[in-house]
């Protein structure tokens, strides 16, 4: 009985192709639209929580300063005090549940390499680093502690600098001048790539802290603490002890606000991830008005269907097919009809959604629990939309109907 209906319904939609068309148009455009929306948003979601992996897992970035205060600007207020060694060295000899502890100073300067030169972030550090922001290397070696304690002209690169410097070829044993030193490179780091913000995090030198400090920056100012936790340890757990440790180092009382700023990455991901997935959810939610438009041109053309057939209603139900038969033959038809919509609009969004991937350069992450909401939901239409065309059609007196031109 059922498929005998379908088949009909077929026959039906096939007769009236045009008006069919149009009529599936606004499902078309409406699950298009849903679709391409949370299949952008969530490659945008996916997006955002790889941008903050690449700065390191569980970690903690403490800068110098105090938070900027309401209405103020973003970031940091100027530094009171700028972070020390003797900072880090505290955090290493105290805390405990600390997988990596790391210096790091940045600033942009000239590197040149023959006759070419390239604008680069040069960062001081230690051998810590590489850990403590979940960084390998492609080949070579990290600087030793010696090395970071002489100050040597030892230098890993990234992999811009290399394809400016030196294109496919090895760089190790090379010398580059960084601000006017030479650093000998002993090693090649992990590609990255671009962050969301469009910094290109392959655009580094990596040098010797004291060497930075000395040759580079003039001054033994230390911009960032980088604390990788270890498994066992949650960065939140961690937060508070390295802030007990450096208002003890730093001789700041409780009673005084800290001159110093500590950021959770995890949480810093975790908001963005919650905020990418509220925009995604609004964008879809408003793409979804438009389901509503197209159920309604669904119901339009049905009641128009119904009137047009009201004869061969009439026929039917003079020779004996009852209420329910005709009911469910519209019905059926209203929901085939949307189904149809929806997957062409599946397959629509899908395509949106990928083209959008390759040109924003963001994951193209299709679900299928959406996927399968939305030939649901459009078949959910056809059938809450259908209904009152199918009972008006139902509901016809015979004798009516066959008088009906």
């Amino acid at each position: 009985m059922i498929w005998e209906t379908v088949r009909l319904s077929l026959r039906s939609i096939r007769r009236n192709v045009l008006r069919s068309f149009l009529t599936l148009l606004g499902i078309v455009i409406g699950v298009a639209a849903v679709i391409a929306m949370l299949t952008i948003g969530s490659g945008t979601t996916e997006k955002v929580k790889a941008d903050i992996s690449k700065l390191g897992s569980n970690l903690l970035v403490v800068r110098a300063g105090r938070p900027a205060g309401p209405g103020g600007p973003g970031g940091l207020d100027q530094a009171v005090r700028p972070l020390a060694e003797k900072d880090v060295a505290a955090l290493v000899a105290h805390l405990s549940g600390a997988r990596a502890i790391s210096p790091a100073s940045q600033k942009q300067v000239r590197v040149i390499f023959g006759t070419e030169s390239l604008t680069s972030g040069v960062t001081g550090t230690d051998s810590a680093y590489l850990d403590a922001r979940d960084w390998k290397l492609v080949s070579g070696r990290s600087f030793s502690d010696s090395e970071t304690r002489a100050g040597a002209g030892v230098c890993l690169i990234g992999e811009t600098v290399r394809q400016q410097f030196f294109g496919a070829g090895d760089p190790e044993g090379e010398i580059i001048r960084v601000n006017r030193t030479s650093c000998k490179i002993i090693g090649l780091l992990e590609p990255k790539g671009y962050t969301g913000f469009g910094q290109d995090q392959d655009n580094v030198v990596l040098t010797p802290l004291h060497a930075f400090q000395r040759r580079i920056a003039g001054n033994r100012d230390i911009d960032n603490i980088y604390i990788a936790a270890d498994d066992r340890t949650p960065t939140t757990e961690l937060q508070p002890r390295v802030e007990d440790i450096l208002r003890d180092t730093r001789r700041i009382t409780p009673d005084r606000d800290p001159d110093f700023a500590i950021r959770d990455m995890t949480q810093i991901a975790d908001a963005m991830t919650s905020a990418t997935t509220t925009m995604t959810g609004m964008l879809g939610a408003v793409a979804g008005v438009s389901l509503l438009v197209g159920g309604i041109g669904i119901m339009n053309i049905m009641l128009v269907s119904v009137t047009e057939r009201t004869r061969e209603i009439g026929i039917r139900l003079a020779i004996g097919a009852h209420e329910k038969h005709i009911l469910i033959q519209f019905l059926v038809e209203a929901t085939v009809l949307s189904l149809f919509g929806g997957i062409i609009g599946i397959l629509t969004g899908l395509s949106l959604a990928g083209l959008a991937s390759m040109t924003l350069t963001i994951p193209f992450a299709p679900s299928p629990a959406v996927i399968m909401l939305a030939v649901g939901f459009s078949a959910l239409i056809g059938m809450v939309f259908g209904f009152f065309p199918a009972l008006r059609g139902a509901r016809l007196d015979p004798i009516d109907a066959l008088r009906h031109e």
